[in-house]
């Protein structure tokens, strides 16, 4: 069995923006996927970069910020079976109270609504994978698990 042969995990990186006991959560719109939940700005890993560049690309592209690579922290590590249960995910989430620029829609055909929300006090739509890694980041949990 050769290395193209084996099993696939599909990673993403997912940036929790602190300022305070406040999270920066964006809105979803028009995607086709969890639309009207609140999520961080995320994204997938392209071919050929690091998880940290790949963070750092996203941020700038979903939220118009820039960010320094040595100013994320991996904060909680997840490893989850995709809702509609045909693929496994590794779900990387990176913290930082450091940046430059506003949050804000950079992608309106994506993203409908930006917000600060108090980590105790998540809003009802957020997405779920979201919401357990935030609730795993404050309990001081690294690694976690979803869907098997």
């Amino acid at each position: 069995m050769g290395w193209q042969d084996r099993h696939t995990v599909i990673p993403a990186v997912y940036l929790m923006l602190r300022r305070g006991d406040q999270v920066h959560l964006m809105r979803r719109y028009n995607t086709g996927y969890q639309d009207g939940m609140y999520s961080l700005p995320a994204g997938h890993l392209d071919g050929g970069e690091t998880a940290r560049a790949a963070m750092v690309r996203e941020a700038k592209e979903e939220a118009g910020i820039t960010v320094a690579p040595d100013d994320l922290k991996l904060v909680h590590t997840m490893h989850r079976l995709a809702e509609e249960r045909s693929h496994e995910r590794m779900d990387l989430f990176f913290e930082t109270t450091v940046w430059q620029g506003e949050p804000q829609v950079m992608e309106p055909d994506k993203c409908d609504d930006v917000q600060w929300f108090d980590t105790a006090k998540l809003p009802e739509n957020t997405v779920a994978v979201v919401a357990q890694a935030l609730r795993c980041v404050a309990a001081h949990e690294p690694y976690s698990e979803s869907g098997f």
